[in-house]
Parts: structure tokens; C-alpha cells; sequence
């Protein structure tokens, strides 16, 4: 297993979980330690970002990324699971062709911050126990609503029964419930008929590589999987480390903080680090964490933090008494740094 760090874009197929995807890809290019940027269902495909190594202590702040997707709703049927794998539950008729103004209307009223209940197929937790699996007892709980945010919400196209519509929206958005309660408002009812991410935050498909195999497609004449010659997968792994973006890379929304050697090297050891001149002013109150995943993170401004030649971490700088000539005193308080290890062995 290779220790290697940084963001790896994969086009994840239909049919396969986002853990499966994962584990493929941790065992293809062989990374000892790997986790995804938020789940895509089997169902849906597209851009799954996958952080290898250091990368992985960040992915609480890159589940914080709004999405894009593009989605299929399927106007006239509701399904037990608010997607086509689901048993149809009723049908309606949708006519050939309806007002358009109708369609704009109901679809304006989705965009902005919204309440959203999330679905019983979801893997948000009651009482310990998963939602899905509730819902396959034929059970059913209550769910408080959620407040998301749909950035925009566009129609692509529309051939009855089905509309195809581009989603960008904040964390959280289940864009099953979104074509559910779409077709409520039209008074046909929906359901997703197919989803594809298409970004996350900073990147995009265009990031993305196939999800590699170990297999050529089809079987041989005794219907056993054909096995790609070595070469040919010593090549594709190569070229995948080789995609691998920098840990940073998906931090970029977060303003940059430049460290002297000094400072940097106090961080990196634990020491107490103070800021007399940072030129960050006043600023400091302009960026700060939304919702973030471990809720014991102070709500503070962050920073990534550089130094050495290189990225640290993230801080949290916080204001102290004023300093010489008026300028701000500043200590730094660590939320995360890389695995400093490497750093203070070249240093020696």
C-alpha cells in the first residue's frame, strides 16, 4: 500500500455504490487510506471525489460543497422510493404538452433556501437506525424539515412525461425530493428517473476518470471474466496517481494565510503561534464554516495555512489585544493540520 495524499475525480457508474466505487479505486492504484466527498445512490453516476491519504482528515469541509447535477424527473408516477426502482404507487395522465408559463412558475418557486424533508430511502438516522432499512419494514417516521439552499434550478428540456432539469444546490439537497414535490405542484406527481453529478465544489466531470477495472468487458467462451493484461494496468494506475490532485485543492474557496519559516515551524510542532503584523485586518469576520459536519468545531473563520513551501493546514486566527502601531495580534488556533511528519523530517 502506497501513502499517497490528494483528491482523485472518478466518473462513477450506474449501479454501484459510492463504497464499491472507493474500494476499487483504493485497491487499483493501491492507496492505504481513502473515503468519498458524499454519496452518489447506485443509481445515480458522475463526480465522486475521492480523498487518498491526508485529504482525508479535510473531507468534513469538502462534504460542505454545493452540487450540480442534472436529473431526469418522470412526470405522472410516484414510487415507493421516489426514484423509478421503486414500485409505482399512482399514475396520472400528463398531457402532451402544458402552459410553459405554468412550468416556470412552479419550478421559480423551488429556487432560493427552501424547507425540505428528507425521504424515508435515505441513510439519515432514527434513533440509531437507518432510514432505509425503516422504510423497507414498510415503516415510516416523522422527518423534520431541512433548510437547503437551490442555488439555481434550470429546465433543459421537456418532452412528456419527462423533464430534464440542471440543479446546482447546497449540501444536503435530496434531488429525489426535490422531483417529488416539483410534481406535486404540477398535480401529476414525480419521480427521479435518473441523477448525474456533474460538479462538487471546485471540480467538475471534466476532473473526472473512468472508474478503472481489472476486467475487460464481456466473458470468454467459458463465461469467465477476462483479466486486462498487466502492462495495461500498470499504465492505467499510473496515469491515475498521476491525476491525483493536491490536498489543498478543494479548499480553495478559503482565503490563504502565508506563515514565515518561524511561525510555520511552531505550528507544525505545536507551539503557540502569534501574528503581530498579518495584514488581515478587520476581515477576519468575512468567511466562516457553515454547518459543519462535527458540530464540536467552533464557528470561527478559517484559513489555509502555508509555509515550508508548502500547505499546513487550516486555522482558525483569532483576534488578541492590539499591537504595535495599531496593528492586530493574532493567535492561531489549529482545526487541522496535514501529517506534519514528513514536514519536520525534511526540516532536520
Amino acid at each position: 500500500m502506497k501513502a499517497l495524499d490528494g483528491v482523485l475525480c472518478i466518473d462513477k457508474p450506474f449501479g454501484l455504490s459510492s463504497n464499491a466505487a472507493l474500494q476499487r479505486v483504493k485497491r487499483f492504484i493501491g492507496a492505504s487510506k481513502a473515503g468519498h466527498t458524499g454519496t452518489l445512490d447506485p443509481m445515480a453516476t458522475g463526480l465522486l471525489p475521492i480523498c487518498l491519504g491526508d485529504a482525508t482528515k479535510f473531507s468534513r469541509f469538502f462534504l460542505d460543497a454545493d452540487k450540480t447535477y442534472l436529473t431526469v424527473v418522470r412526470l405522472g408516477q410516484t414510487t415507493s422510493t421516489g426514484d423509478r426502482e421503486g414500485d409505482i404507487l399512482q399514475e396520472k395522465p400528463v398531457p402532451p404538452e402544458f402552459d410553459q408559463a405554468q412550468l416556470n412558475d412552479v419550478i421559480s418557486r423551488f429556487v432560493g433556501r427552501i424547507e425540505q424533508v428528507p425521504p424515508m430511502y435515505s441513510a439519515l438516522k432514527h434513533k440509531g437506525q437507518p432510514l432505509y432499512k425503516l422504510a423497507r419494514q414498510g415503516k415510516s417516521v416523522d422527518r423534520p424539515a431541512r433548510s437547503i439552499v437551490i442555488r439555481s434550478l434550470e429546465i433543459v428540456s421537456h418532452e412528456s412525461p419527462y423533464l430534464t432539469l440542471k440543479v446546482s444546490c447546497s449540501k444536503g439537497t435530496y434531488i429525489r425530493t426535490l422531483a417529488e414535490d416539483i410534481g406535486q405542484e404540477l398535480g401529476f406527481g414525480a419521480h427521479l428517473e435518473s441523477l448525474r453529478r456533474t460538479a462538487s465544489g471546485p471540480f467538475s466531470l471534466e476532473d473526472a476518470y473512468e472508474l478503472p477495472d481489472r476486467f475487460e468487458p464481456g466473458l470468454d467462451s467459458a463465461g469467465d471474466r477476462i483479466e486486462r493484461a498487466p502492462e495495461l494496468l500498470q499504465a492505467e494506475a499510473a496515469t491515475l496517481v498521476a491525476a491525483i490532485r493536491p490536498v489543498d485543492a478543494a479548499l480553495e474557496h478559503l482565503p490563504r494565510l502565508e506563515l514565515d519559516d518561524a511561525a510555520a515551524r511552531s505550528l507544525i510542532v505545536g507551539r503557540e503561534v502569534i501574528i503581530r503584523d498579518p495584514g488581515l485586518g478587520l476581515g477576519l469576520s468575512a468567511i466562516k464554516p457553515q454547518d459543519l459536519a462535527d458540530a464540536s468545531l467552533p464557528e470561527k473563520p478559517l484559513y489555509r495555512a502555508y509555509g515550508l513551501g508548502c500547505f499546513l493546514g487550516l486555522v482558525h486566527p483569532s483576534e488578541e489585544a492590539a499591537g504595535h502601531a495599531g496593528h492586530p495580534r493574532l493567535r492561531l488556533e489549529i482545526c487541522k493540520l496535514v501529517n506534519t511528519g514528513a514536514i519536520v523530517a525534511n526540516l532536520q
